[in-house]
Protein backbone atom coordinates (compact mmCIF):
# COMPACT_ATOMS: atom_id res chain seq x y z
CA UNK A 1 0.00 0.00 0.00
CA UNK A 2 0.95 3.34 -1.01
CA UNK A 3 1.50 6.11 1.50
CA UNK A 4 -0.71 8.79 1.81
CA UNK A 5 1.27 12.19 1.03
CA UNK A 6 1.35 14.60 3.65
CA UNK A 7 0.90 18.55 2.99
CA UNK A 8 3.78 20.35 3.17
CA UNK A 9 1.86 23.59 4.54
CA UNK A 10 -1.21 24.19 6.44
CA UNK A 11 -3.90 26.57 7.38
CA UNK A 12 -3.69 27.81 10.71
CA UNK A 13 -5.86 30.70 12.49
CA UNK A 14 -2.85 32.06 14.36
CA UNK A 15 -0.33 33.30 11.67
CA UNK A 16 -0.05 36.84 10.74
CA UNK A 17 2.64 37.48 8.05
CA UNK A 18 6.19 36.36 8.35
CA UNK A 19 5.61 35.18 12.35
CA UNK A 20 3.36 32.81 13.49
CA UNK A 21 3.91 31.66 17.67
CA UNK A 22 2.22 28.66 16.67
CA UNK A 23 4.94 26.50 13.88
CA UNK A 24 7.34 29.12 13.92
CA UNK A 25 11.18 27.47 14.12
CA UNK A 26 12.29 30.89 15.96
CA UNK A 27 11.36 31.99 19.06
CA UNK A 28 9.76 35.45 19.41
CA UNK A 29 10.44 37.81 22.47
CA UNK A 30 6.78 39.49 23.37
CA UNK A 31 5.38 41.37 26.21
CA UNK A 32 3.07 39.42 28.90
CA UNK A 33 0.07 41.50 28.94
CA UNK A 34 -2.34 39.61 31.33
CA UNK A 35 -1.97 36.15 32.94
CA UNK A 36 -4.61 33.61 32.66
CA UNK A 37 -6.07 30.53 34.33
CA UNK A 38 -4.68 27.24 33.58
CA UNK A 39 -1.34 28.54 32.85
CA UNK A 40 -2.16 30.14 29.83
CA UNK A 41 -1.18 34.49 29.54
CA UNK A 42 -2.16 36.92 27.01
CA UNK A 43 1.13 38.61 25.19
CA UNK A 44 1.38 41.70 22.72
CA UNK A 45 3.11 40.30 19.32
CA UNK A 46 3.15 43.11 16.17
CA UNK A 47 0.03 41.24 15.31
CA UNK A 48 -1.79 41.81 18.16
CA UNK A 49 -2.56 40.09 20.93
CA UNK A 50 -2.22 36.49 20.95
CA UNK A 51 -2.57 33.57 23.93
CA UNK A 52 0.49 31.23 24.85
CA UNK A 53 1.12 28.95 27.37
CA UNK A 54 3.11 30.13 30.25
CA UNK A 55 3.14 27.33 32.18
CA UNK A 56 7.23 26.48 31.90
CA UNK A 57 7.96 29.77 33.13
CA UNK A 58 7.40 31.90 35.87
CA UNK A 59 6.05 35.53 34.23
CA UNK A 60 4.38 38.32 35.17
CA UNK A 61 2.30 40.88 33.46
CA UNK A 62 4.98 43.24 32.09
CA UNK A 63 8.07 40.46 31.58
CA UNK A 64 9.46 40.24 28.15
CA UNK A 65 9.63 36.37 27.40
CA UNK A 66 10.62 34.17 24.52
CA UNK A 67 7.90 32.20 22.92
CA UNK A 68 8.05 29.13 20.41
CA UNK A 69 5.19 27.09 19.31
CA UNK A 70 2.92 29.02 21.60
CA UNK A 71 4.75 27.91 24.82
CA UNK A 72 6.94 30.61 26.54
CA UNK A 73 10.46 28.73 27.11
CA UNK A 74 11.85 32.03 29.11
CA UNK A 75 11.87 35.10 30.77
CA UNK A 76 13.99 37.52 29.07
CA UNK A 77 13.27 40.24 30.88
CA UNK A 78 11.55 41.31 34.46
CA UNK A 79 9.17 44.20 34.41
CA UNK A 80 10.67 47.10 36.06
Amino acid sequence: MKPTPVPTTRAVPECHDDVCLTCSDVAVAVRVRELRAGGLAVVDTDAGPEEVSVALVEAEPGDVVLVHAKEAIAVVEKRS
